[in-house]
Formats: structure tokens, C-alpha cells, sequence
């Protein structure tokens, strides 16, 4: 932080708020009692002379209900408030519903709730239940928490980016601000010795929970079997097996509606059963039917991501079936994009969902793997500071003071790439100046309770006047609260229904997106608005998509491929600006994204936009093209041919282009080919100073030997032999072009007065000529300067090999009368001597009557 002044320790009863009097402390009283309630007495001794703790409790045990409760009557708390965070709204609700009901009051009263789509406060609160997210703000925008006694950090296990960057943001103001903050960090399975470290060697108070026995049974799930289909026949054999409602555990919202859709076929044969989908984007109304109790004489079925792990108490749940899989967030730095991933839930996190079924009674756990594989998962979730976006990270940072957040109390540093990747984008948003520090941009951006990308695109488009800068809000309220306007991959549809639906999350979300247009100061005027693609863009300007040309396939301005369903309309528009993407990147599928025009993104980003003039090698024409090219990032928006220029720098990519189809390709004559064997066949004997002339040499300095040769040409059926062979013989030197023809002649001179050329395209250099030729030569050819003797292939009369020798006196004095034998039958019109070395060499057969 960029301030440090430290305030002084209230002194024990000093304006102490009395707390929740007689009548409140007789409603705690005669609660139930709950786990918790045994390590309660340690804990308020802890903290009263302590500034930090960590608690673990397991699931169950009432930590999150009763420990706010049982340290409002702390002296150390002063009139100030005791903050509590919790990873969600559904868990927000439910804790501050349920402490205000052990009070016999309502929400707002002492206990109250502040989350994105609703708060209930009054003067009399003295226990505030926010979300994460809520609190990071609250931290940023009063850094001393003036009024705040304690901030307690439930579920701290989950390891949210936000409750990490507020447990380091709130341990570096009360180093600095406010020594006299309490912390408490809260967790059903944590390690807590590591955080109590992080906490300044904090006191760690176990409770050990209460929970009843649950018998956990293992299917083993085939991996070749869809996921739904296993986990809809499960949860049918424990509503057969089982009394009871059952919460079944499943990666994400599709999972659950399609399992949903599998056991609505087959309820049929139980008329008890209710079957309740639990996720964040759902209504209030549906997740409250979800987590409250049957009504009597029937039994749920509760269809559940892992927001039902931990915080939530599922009334009548006594079997559990579990999916052992989780759906997690994972940054990709290089390309800017979040994408969702399916992994294996953590053990941690299975023991939680396997503890839910004993909250309340004995129950029965299906677990769909097999019971040796559970030793091989995880111990605990990774963090999420590990895998994700962290530019609103950042931007905060900058806030606060920091322009390194690593330099932060985080549990674990957040990544080198990973900041490096929030900074770059900041810094293109205009948010961080060359230092890292925040800019008047970035003050703008920050005012704005948005993911940075998304409040960028609210204040710009301020600048186009209110209406526009209110369709951006409306854009954003759509993105940021799943599953508002519906599920359509077309935005324009998805706001369109919100701003029809008229149900309270959507009138919620309204007023919020109302909120944020004001806060953005639009520029005075209802000028005509962007289409929400145009909007979009100025969001993710790097998502920006092309059409391929197949329907549904696009690429984006960042280089990576993704694809819609072709049915959909979306999938024959000419370019999109994408919101959302899931898969790798060789399989990537679009979410969410609506129709731009090529005027809107030439008038947007006209200083992007990348004019270039490109030659490059057609391989199918085999031939160089040129274009004037107006490109975004690897998006080419437009283009016209032009003529290839005749210079040095074309000569080298048609030479390149060549060497990528293979010097096949090139126009050799025999006389060329032979020449370039004739010098390998020199450097085979001798290496060095012969050139290599192998295809592979040749390919690689294409550019330096061929290119020269090929100034003003385009087209590879220009290049003719003559040419070739000219750039190929310039690679000789002079001094070696006399022993070349001197060592390796093109052609022999045998006895009959004929030249005979010879083949040097095997290992060994072959001469081939038909045996009546070296009648009378004792000695074997050699080339090289003699060094190296001539494989002669030995021919019949019909050019027929009969013998294949590197010795032909030996050849004459041993193989020869059996060769003569055979071949006298043969042929019998050619000579066949008894002493071939006496013999006239001939090249015609015998004289008529001889």
C-alpha cells in the first residue's frame, strides 16, 4: 500500500455495543446445539488476544452460523462490525437467513446481507454476510475497514481468487492501517498449519464435527459410457435401494439438465419424487426449492454442481451419488482466454460430498469410480489464483498501491506469465501507465464492479452517449450473471430476453446495469446505439472472428480456430465477436458471441488495423502471389492481387517455395543430374573441399545458390534447365571444375573407340557395356585419378547384364569360359572367344560364313 499509519488498538469495553442483549442471547441459547459450540469458549479466548486465527470444522459442525454469533459480545469488537465472506450468493442467503432465525428476527436486522443482486442492512447490523467478490471492493474502497471489527473468511478451503486477494489485501492493511483487525480464516478441510503461517503463526482451534456413519459403495463406471447415462442409472438404483431424498454431484449445468431430461423418461414409477436442478444461474425461487425440505410424504432428487459441497445444509438428504468430477476455470496467457475444463474432483472435495449424506442421519454414498482410485486424486483443489485471469487481480493491485501483486501475502504467488498476460492487456486497455500504475483509465475501470474487459467496453461506449453506454450495461449484466436472458450463443437474443424478463433477478440485474452506465458518466445525448457485436468487440477485440468458409468454422483476430453448431444463424455470419469459448484449441466451441460488421470493426479499431503489402508461394499454382492485405491480428479483413515485384526479396520466397515441394520439382536434365552425381561421388572419396550437393544441403541453402539465378521470375515453370544447371555449376569453384572432369568423366573411352557414360547415381560410379567392347583390355577402368575402379555391368549382345565385376583380368582369366559356355548358345552370331585378351574388340557380330 501506497499509505501506512497505524491506528491504535481499542481498549477492551471501549464503546462496547452490548450486542444481542438478554432477549437474543435466550433465542442463541435455545438452539440446537451443534459441534461448534465446544471450541467456541478457545476460540473467543484466541482472538481476544490474538489478531488472527484459523478454525477447522468439518461440514456440519455450525461454524458458519454460530461462530459470527458467539463473538459479538467480544469486548475487542467495539459498535464496529464483524464481516463474514462466503464463495457464493445461495450461501450468503442462506447463513444470514438462518442467524437471523436463531436471533428470531429478520434479514437486515442484526444480521444482514450484502451480494451483487440485492442487499438488507439497517443501522442495527452488526454481523454483515457478504460475497468474496463484495469484499475485495469493500477493502479497496475504505483500506482501514473503519468500521469493521473482524473479517471472518468462511470456506477458505474453495481457495477463490477473490477470498485469496482479500485475506492478503486485509493482512496488508492490518500490518500497516489497523493492528487491531481480527482475521479469522474458516475452513471445513484446509491445511492449517500452512495458513495459519500466512497468518503470522495464528492459533489453529480444531472441532471435530459431528457426523453420522455413511456407507460409501463404488460402481466403477465404464469410461467409454457418457457420464449422464451412468449417473441417471445410479441415482434410479438408490431411489430403488434407499429412503430418502439424494443429492447427486455433477460437473456442470448441461450434465444436470441433460440427467434431468434421462430420469424425467423414468420417474414415472416414483410419483414421490421431485426432481431439483441446484447451480448458480438459477432463479432464487428454483434454488430455494432445491435446498429447503420435502413437503411431507415426498422425497427430492437434488442435481448438483460443487456449489453444493460445502455452506449449504440440503434438508432430508441421506444418499449422496457422486460423479467424482468438477468443472474448473483455466486461464490460457498466450491467447487471453478462459476456458472450462472437466477434471477429477479433488479428495478433498469428495469426503465433503460424501459427508453431506450424514449431516443429519446415517446415509449411503455411490461413488461411480473404483474405490483404488480414490488414493490417486488430488489432495485438495488447485487454487484458483494458479490457473486464472488475473487482470482484475491486477487492477486492483494498482489500486491498492501495488504495482507487483506478488509482492502481496498470498497463500501462493500468482504466476510470472500469468501477471505478465493481465499487465500487456491493462496496459492495451489504457488501465496501467509504463510503471504499472494506475491511470485516470484505470480509475474509470475500477469504479465499475466489472471484470476489466467488460467495464472497458461500458465506458467506452459512454463515449458514443447514454443509450449506447446503457445497451453495454445491459450487455455486461448478461455475460457476468449466468444464465440471464438464456442460454442462446447469440447475445443479441440473450439481451433482448432480459430486458423482457420480468422475473426479480432480472429486474435486479436491470437496476445494477442502470447503476453501472451512471457510474461509466456517458457523454450527454441518446445518439443511435452500436449493435451489441460492436459493443462486444470493444471488450475482446482479440476475439474478433472470421468465417472460414465452412459454415460454423471461424478463426480469431488471436490466431486460434473455434466453431458453432452450422444449424445455428450465428454460423453463417461473415464475422463475430466472441464473448465466451470452451475446448482446446484444436477443438474450441463458441458460447457466446453476436453478428459485427466489417464497417464496425474498420471504424473501431482503424489504429489495429494493419495495412501490409505480402507475396507469398501458392504451392497448388507453384507460383508467387502478391496482395495488399488490411489485416487485425490474424484476421484478414481485405485484400487485392497485385503485381509480384521483381526483386531480390521474391526471388528467395520462390526459392523457398520450391525447396518446400523437394527439388523434384526443379526442370533437370539428364546432363545436370549427372553432374551434380559426378560431384557427390567426388565428395563421397574425398569429402572436403567438394561441395555437398545432397537434398537436404541443397533444400537448406536454396535461398543462397538458386535465388541469385531467379531475380524477375514468378513462376517455377520459368525456371528452365539451362538455368538450373547454371546456378548449380556456380557452387564449384574454378580450381575444382578441371578435376572434376578429369575424375569423374562423363563418359569411357573403351577399346571398340566408344564413350561410354558412366552411371554415378549408386554408391559406386557404374560403367555398362557389353563384354565383346573390351576384348583385349588386361587392365580394369578406374576413375578418380585410378583410385577408384568402375563397377562394370558386363552386357550380352542384347544389353542383357551377364556379369558384374571390379576385376576384369580376373574376370577374363577365371568367369570367363563359363560365361562363353552359356552365351556361344545364345547368341551365336557374336564372338565368344577362348582368349578374349588376344581378341579384336568388336561392336558387330560375326562376319557372314565365320
Amino acid at each position: 500500500m501506497g499509505r501506512r499509519r497505524r491506528q491504535p488498538a481499542a481498549e477492551p469495553g471501549a464503546g462496547l455495543h452490548r450486542g444481542p442483549g438478554p432477549a437474543m442471547r435466550a433465542c442463541m441459547s435455545a438452539a440446537p446445539a451443534l459441534p461448534i459450540d465446544a471450541v467456541l469458549g478457545d476460540l473467543q479466548a484466541a482472538l481476544a488476544t490474538r489478531p488472527n486465527a484459523v478454525l477447522v470444522a468439518p461440514p456440519g459442525a455450525g461454524k458458519t452460523t454460530r461462530v459470527p454469533l458467539a463473538l459479538l459480545d467480544a469486548p475487542w469488537r467495539g459498535d464496529r462490525r464483524i464481516i463474514v465472506l462466503e464463495p457464493r450468493r445461495l450461501a450468503a442467503r442462506a447463513a444470514a437467513e438462518r442467524m437471523a432465525e436463531t436471533l428470531s428476527e429478520r434479514v437486515g436486522e442484526t444480521v444482514g446481507l450484502r451480494v451483487r443482486l440485492g442487499s438488507k442492512l439497517s443501522a442495527r447490523t452488526r454481523i454483515e454476510i457478504i460475497t468474496e467478490g463484495v469484499f475485495a471492493r469493500m477493502i479497496l474502497d475504505d483500506p482501514e475497514l473503519s468500521d469493521v471489527a473482524a473479517v471472518l473468511f468462511d470456506e477458505f478451503h474453495e481457495r477463490s481468487l477473490d477470498a485469496d486477494l482479500g485475506l492478503a489485501l486485509a493482512l496488508d492493511a492490518q500490518a500497516g492501517l489497523r493492528e487491531d483487525l481480527r482475521l479469522l480464516a474458516m475452513s471445513a478441510t484446509l491445511d492449517g498449519a500452512r495458513v495459519a503461517r500466512l497468518m503470522g503463526d495464528a492459533p489453529v482451534i480444531a472441532s471435530e464435527g459431528r457426523a453420522y456413519p455413511v456407507e460409501t459403495r463404488y460402481l466403477d463406471r465404464d469410461p467409454s459410457r457418457r457420464i449422464e447415462e451412468a449417473m441417471a442409472e445410479a441415482i434410479e438404483r438408490a431411489l430403488r435401494a434407499e429412503p430418502g431424498s439424494v443429492l447427486a454431484f455433477l460437473p456442470g449445468q448441461g450434465e444436470i439438465r441433460r440427467v434431468a431430461t434421462l430420469l424425467e423418461e423414468r420417474l414415472g414409477a416414483y410419483p414421490d419424487v421431485d426432481l431439483a436442478p441446484l447451480y448458480g444461474a438459477l432463479d432464487r425461487a428454483e434454488q430455494d426449492r432445491a435446498v429447503r425440505p420435502s413437503k411431507p410424504g415426498r422425497r427430492k432428487v437434488v442435481l448438483a454442481t460443487s456449489i453444493a459441497e460445502t455452506s449449504l445444509t440440503i434438508e432430508g438428504v441421506r444418499v449422496v451419488v457422486d460423479s467424482g468430477l468438477a468443472r474448473v476455470p483455466v486461464y490460457e496467457p498466450d491467447l487471453g482466454l478462459t476456458r472450462l475444463v472437466t477434471v477429477r474432483a479433488s479428495r478433498a472435495s469428495v469426503d465433503q460430498r460424501r459427508g453431506r449424506a450424514g449431516r443429519t442421519q446415517p446415509g449411503i454414498c455411490y461413488r461411480l469410480w473404483a474405490e483404488a482410485a480414490t488414493g490417486a486424486l488430488e489432495p485438495f483443489a488447485k487454487p484458483e489464483i494458479l490457473s486464472a485471469d488475473l487482470a482484475g487481480l491486477v487492477l486492483d493491485g494498482a489500486a491498492w498501491g501495488v504495482t507487483d501483486p506478488a509482492t502481496l501475502p498470498f497463500l501462493d504467488p500468482p504466476p510470472a506469465p500469468a501477471l505478465a498476460e493481465a499487465k500487456a492487456l491493462l496496459s492495451g486497455l489504457g488501465a496501467l501507465d509504463a510503471d504499472g500504475r494506475l491511470t485516470p483509465e484505470g480509475r474509470r475501470l475500477r469504479a465499475l464492479p466489472l471484470p476489466p474487459r467488460l467495464a472497458r467496453m461500458v465506458v467506452a461506449a459512454g463515449a458514443s452517449g447514454r443509450a449506447a453506454c446503457r445497451d453495454a450495461a445491459d450487455l455486461a449484466a448478461v455475460l457476468v450473471e449466468r444464465g440471464l436472458g438464456g442460454e442462446a450463443v447469440d447475445l443479441t437474443e440473450r439481451v433482448e430476453r432480459f430486458r423482457r424478463d420480468r422475473s426479480g433477478r432480472a429486474e435486479d440485474m436491470r437496476r445494477l446495469a442502470a447503476g453501472w452506465a451512471r457510474a461509466a458518466e456517458p457523454a450527454a445525448g441518446e445518439d443511435e446505439t452500436p449493435a451489441p457485436g460492436a459493443l462486444l468487440a470493444l471488450a475482446y477485440p482479440d476475439r474478433i472472428a472470421r468465417a472460414r468458409g465452412r459454415p460454423g468454422e471461424f478463426v480469431l483476430a488471436n490466431g486460434r480456430g473455434a466453431a458453432l453448431e452450422p444449424g445455428l444463424a450465428l454460423a453463417r455470419e461473415p464475422f463475430l465477436a466472441v464473448a465466451e469459448i470452451v475446448g482446446k484449441a484444436s477443438a474450441s466451441r463458441i458460447l457466446a458471441a453476436a453478428p459485427i460488421t466489417l464497417e464496425a470493426i474498420e471504424a473501431l479499431f482503424p489504429d489495429r488495423i494493419e495495412a501490409r503489402t505480402s507475396v507469398a508461394f501458392d504451392a497448388g499454382a507453384r507460383a508467387l502471389r502478391a496482395r495488399a492485405q488490411r489485416r487485425l491480428g490474424a484476421l484478414t479483413l481485405g485484400e487485392r492481387v497485385l503485381p509480384v515485384p521483381a526483386d531480390e526479396d521474391s526471388a528467395r520466397l520462390l526459392a523457398r517455395g520450391i525447396a518446400d515441394l523437394g527439388l523434384a520439382a526443379l526442370p533437370w536434365s539428364k546432363a545436370a543430374a549427372q553432374w551434380r552425381e559426378r560431384v557427390r561421388f567426388l565428395r563421397r572419396a574425398e569429402g572436403e573441399p567438394w561441395p555437398d550437393l545432397s537434398d537436404e544441403a541443397l533444400g537448406a541453402t536454396i535461398e543462397e545458390w538458386l535465388a541469385p539465378h531467379l531475380v524477375g521470375l514468378t513462376r517455377l515453370d520459368e525456371i528452365g534447365p539451362d538455368r538450373l544447371s547454371e546456378a548449380l555449376q556456380a557452387l564449384l569453384p574454378w580450381n575444382l571444375r578441371a578435376r572434376l572432369e578429369a575424375e569423374a568423366p562423363t563418359h569411357i573411352e573403351v577399346p571398340t573407340g566408344s564413350r561410354i557414360p558412366v552411371d554415378y547415381g549408386s554408391e559406386e560410379p557404374v560403367l555398362a557395356v557389353r563384354v565383346q567392347e573390351l576384348f583385349g583390355l588386361p587392365i580394369h577402368p578406374s576413375i578418380g585419378g585410378g583410385r577408384v575402379p568402375l563397377v562394370l555391368h558386363l552386357l550380352s549382345p542384347a544389353q542383357r547384364p551377364i556379369q558384374i565385376t571390379r576385376d576384369l583380368p580376373g574376370f577374363w582369366r577365371g568367369s570367363w569360359a563359363a560365361v562363353r559356355a552359356d552365351m556361344r548358345g545364345q547368341y551365336p552370331k557374336h564372338p565368344w572367344p577362348e582368349d578374349p585378351l588376344t581378341a579384336p574388340p568388336t561392336r558387330r557380330a560375326k562376319p557372314r560364313g565365320t
